[in-house]
């Protein structure tokens, strides 16, 4: 093989950013995914009764996840998605609150939206500006936000109507185990540093989709090789150097260049034993994950008049209107929604319909007709280790890109990205891991897309 010549291990957005990446700039690039399509945790699979394609969980970008855009733009899976002009909060009481930017500038844009969440007094919503303000200016990590927030005069309504909405949806994590750096920079990037950083982004297509030909073709066309169903045993290392892997059938590849782009937990099992001895490794089993559950419902007429809602104060966090499924009696139609529940210890040891009841009932609260309809089918997925924790103290524990054998990187959102454990994380990963592959060949190129640009006033008053 060429001297570029580079074995990816891992689909999911990670691997298929540093793909990506590196066959544009003529490496050979080989990929590697043992299951019968890419995505990685971005998954849909189909559901037996009523033959659709459902995804193990709705996955939500935003406008400053810059990375990640541009990868969808490069491999031209970018039609695939829909900005969302708008997001609708439902408070404990039904209030409606539409959340979207004014033409103030940044971070002055999305005042009014905030001021228009209903089911916050006045007195409330004060108290919120307040508090994101001071989050804004502060410097501190080693907390967790709980006690940041506590200690900075947040009412327990405001936390429960306002922070827990936001953060837990975007960090997947309760309050009592996010550090106050991490919900800092989903509100400096996300709310205040420019006017899009707000603006999510829905896949229009189930993940497998998005995932998909069109992705395979475009890497097939840039010279990767994509191999679905090919497990890996183990990283072959010679002299302290990763030369190549093992197959589960036995059979080797050899590379210049190694990319584990896989979850924490599997890295371990596919080094050598005596890799694994090392002691300048990292403790893969200190970094800690937490589960997403999604709730998906079929009834048989349309009940929820929103394409997606942020629900405050229950369980369900946010719904999506997934359009409609061919009934599986030949009937009419049958109108599917997905329910999404973010840092779902609490679920664990409940029963399936427990949970499924819990929620249809919550959604009848705000939507009379869901009591008037049929439920039709119904069922709850787990993706038991959706993302890393984002506890204080994690990103000491997070690796860099280049690990300690020669030749061997790593790639994933639970690297060190200076990001969360999201999409736009997994995406620089797989940059970062590519920048060190092709700056070890001698070509110095920075792959990593910079951010939004932050808006003057928001330099002036928050120091971002």
């Amino acid at each position: 093989m060429p001297s570029n010549s580079v074995i990816i291990v891992g689909g999911g957005l990670a691997g298929l950013a540093a793909a990506s990446a590196l066959g544009r700039r003529g490496c050979s690039v080989t990929l590697l995914e043992s299951r019968p399509r890419l995505g990685g945790r971005a998954s849909s699979f189909v559901d037996k009764t009523t033959g659709a394609k459902i995804d193990n969980c709705q996955h939500v970008s935003m406008g400053c996840c810059t990375n990640f855009d541009h990868f969808c733009r490069e491999v031209g899976i970018d039609h695939l998605l829909q900005p969302q002009p708008e997001l609708w909060f439902i408070g404990p009481g039904g209030e409606r609150s539409r959340f979207a930017a004014s033409a103030s500038p940044a971070p002055l844009h999305l005042l009014p939206a905030l001021w228009r969440l209903a089911f916050l007094s006045t007195g409330e919503k004060r108290r919120l500006l307040s508090g994101l303000s001071a989050l804004l200016k502060t410097k501190r990590s080693g907390e967790t936000i709980a006690e940041w927030l506590a200690a900075h005069g947040q009412s327990p309504t405001v936390i429960e109507r306002f922070w827990r909405v936001v953060l837990v949806s975007a960090l997947s994590e309760s309050l009592d185990r996010i550090d106050v750096s991490a919900a800092r920079k989903v509100f400096a990037d996300g709310f205040a540093a420019h006017r899009d950083g707000w603006r999510v982004t829905i896949p229009a297509v189930p993940l497998e989709t998005l995932y998909g030909r069109e992705l395979t073709d475009w890497l097939t066309r840039h010279g990767v090789e994509v191999r679905l169903q090919c497990g890996v045993k183990s990283v072959l290392v010679s002299d302290g150097t990763a030369v190549g892997v093992e197959l589960r059938d036995g059979s080797q590849l050899d590379a210049d260049h190694i990319i584990l782009a896989v979850p924490q937990d599997r890295v371990s099992s596919l080094l050598p034993e005596e890799e694994r001895q090392r002691g300048d490794l990292p403790d893969f089993d200190s970094l800690e994950t937490a589960p997403i559950s999604s709730v998906h419902l079929w009834f048989d007429r349309p009940v929820i008049d929103l394409p997606h809602a942020v629900l405050v104060e229950r369980l369900s966090q946010w719904v999506f209107s997934r359009g409609s499924t061919p009934a599986s009696d030949g009937g009419e139609p049958w109108h599917y929604y997905q329910v999404v529940i973010s840092a779902s210890h609490d679920l664990q040891g409940r029963l399936q319909s427990d949970v499924i009841s819990q929620v249809v009932g919550e959604l009848a609260e705000i939507w009379p007709d869901v009591s008037q309809s049929g439920l039709k089918h119904s069922r709850l997925v787990t993706e038991h280790k959706a993302v890393l924790s984002m506890v204080p103290g994690v990103d000491s524990l997070r690796p860099p890109q280049q690990s300690p054998v020669t030749g061997l990187q790593f790639a994933g959102d639970w690297t060190a990205t200076g990001w969360p454990s999201t999409m736009e994380g997994a995406v620089r990963s797989g940059y970062l891991a590519a920048e060190n592959i092709l700056a070890a060949a001698g070509t110095s190129e920075r792959l990593i897309r910079p951010d939004l640009r932050t808006g003057l006033l928001s330099k002036i008053l928050f120091g971002l």
